[in-house]
């Protein structure tokens, strides 16, 4: 499998950079975004193997990044992160074309098998 490439997309900023380093330790190329607009900005620039996308964010919210992406034709799969004990977001990122969705805390080796098998999937 070539080497994976993925966009990490939420405002908290301490957990975003920690996540991007413990997916380097394991071989996966990554990218941060803060906000929505950044992430917008930057996936219409650059192509990745799978989006990683915080549902609750200032300014744009999750879901209307995923919109966003659908509507620019973009075929890499999102996973949806929500750590606000709400599944109707999730469900309705499912409706929205998400791959999947986790809940945080999450356990990174959880994340890596949802990234892998969004990556396989989307071949």
């Amino acid at each position: 499998m070539k080497k994976l490439k993925v966009l990490l997309v939420d405002d908290e900023e301490d957990f975003v950079a920690t996540l991007a380093e413990r997916l380097e330790l394991r071989e996966i190329e990554t990218k941060i975004a803060t906000d929505g607009e950044t992430a917008l900005d930057i996936i219409g620039k650059e192509p990745f193997s799978v989006i990683v996308l915080d549902l609750m964010m200032p300014g744009l919210s999750g879901l209307e990044v995923l919109q966003r992406i659908k509507q620019m034709n973009i075929s890499a799969p999102v996973i949806l992160l929500t750590g606000h004990g709400s599944t109707r977001e999730g469900i309705e990122g499912m409706r929205l074309k998400a791959f999947d969705y986790l809940m945080k805390p999450l356990q990174i080796e959880e994340l890596i098998k949802k990234i892998k098998e969004a990556a396989i999937n989307n071949k």
